[in-house]
């Protein structure tokens, strides 16, 4: 893997994609003593940043691959994405969703013409149900976080930042199952010489926190937070790139989410979900650490319950 590797990935996305707004908001960079640079995934199609791992693996297939058609496992945007991604090149898609999945999620997938395969909601149920339907169907499994060709795909939303901000000291972007921040401290290594990146994490879900300090995948035994996109521990493809290229990760409170999803609300007037929040949350907590630098935001997606909000 190499800088040529990510290069490709955006060029085999680019007709599949948005390509999203950066955002500025002075009263937001005042409020936080830098300059803030917000790349809004939540524009991307189907509403988050996964549209871009999910087309790259898909085209990444064979012919007789994509015949066979693809299978993953997600109750969320990663379901979305790859039924989306797949109708549009022509490829089945099978999605393993828990029972309990939000019926909106169900709906959205239906609506990218994914087929749903119910399972309990437990890791293991949904690992099992993938497995079978891969097994049946011949189908390729994509995995939403711990795969090359998602964490490819999920570096062109920096690449794209870096272009057209090439003076960011640094990016922060949510981890959660970790796809996201590999591919964009994959994407600060090859396509800037300063900008470093760090992470942003729940408390209530500090395994990536706590990996990076033990050396080894640490996992959760709850998942109190309200950031739901971010409940997942991460992956042995995503790690090593972490390990190597985050500089570290920072971590924030419920309320600190909260109050910084409030903010982006009121004062950008988009919509953003509340692990798109983490990382702006993670420079309010800390600016002594980030004044008067050019800070990169990646706002993950916005895929919300409008009639279910936190403030």
């Amino acid at each position: 893997m190499n800088k040529q590797t990510l290069i490709e990935a955006h060029n085999r996305i680019e007709p599949f994609i948005h390509k999203t707004p950066v955002l500025t908001s002075q009263l937001l960079n005042e409020k936080s003593g830098c300059n803030l640079y917000f790349k809004c995934e939540n524009f991307q199609k189907m509403g988050a940043f996964k549209m871009r791992g999910a087309a790259n693996a898909i085209l990444s297939l064979s012919k007789e691959e994509r015949q066979r058609g693809v299978v993953t496992h997600s109750s969320g945007n990663f379901a979305q994405a790859v039924s989306l991604a797949a109708q549009k090149l022509g490829v089945k898609a099978y999605i393993v969703m828990p029972k309990n999945a939000p019926q909106v999620k169900k709906n959205a997938v239906k609506t990218y013409e994914g087929e749903i395969i119910e399972c309990e909601s437990t890791p293991q149920a949904r690992e099992a149900t993938a497995n079978k339907i891969k097994e049946e169907k011949g189908a390729s499994f994509l995995h939403p976080s711990n795969q090359d060709e998602v964490i490819y795909g999920n570096s062109t939303a920096a690449i794209e930042l870096l272009e057209e901000q090439p003076n960011l000291d640094i990016i922060l972007a949510p981890v959660g199952g970790g796809g996201l921040i590999a591919g964009t401290a994959l994407a600060a290594h090859y396509f800037s010489k300063k900008c470093k990146v760090i992470g942003a994490e729940p408390k209530a879900v500090d395994d990536a926190y706590r990996s990076l300090i033990s050396g080894k995948i640490e996992t959760n035994t709850t998942f109190a937070t309200i950031a739901d996109g971010l409940r997942t521990h991460l992956g042995d493809r995503n790690f090593p790139i972490i390990q190597k290229h985050v500089e570290k990760i920072i971590c924030v409170e419920e309320n600190e989410i909260i109050k910084a999803m409030q903010l982006i609300w009121e004062r950008m007037k988009i919509i953003v979900e509340p692990s798109s929040a983490v990382a702006f949350a993670a420079v309010l907590k800390n600016k002594e650490e980030f004044a008067t630098k050019n800070i990169g935001i990646i706002i993950s997606g916005g895929n919300v319950d409008v009639k279910n909000l936190p403030f």
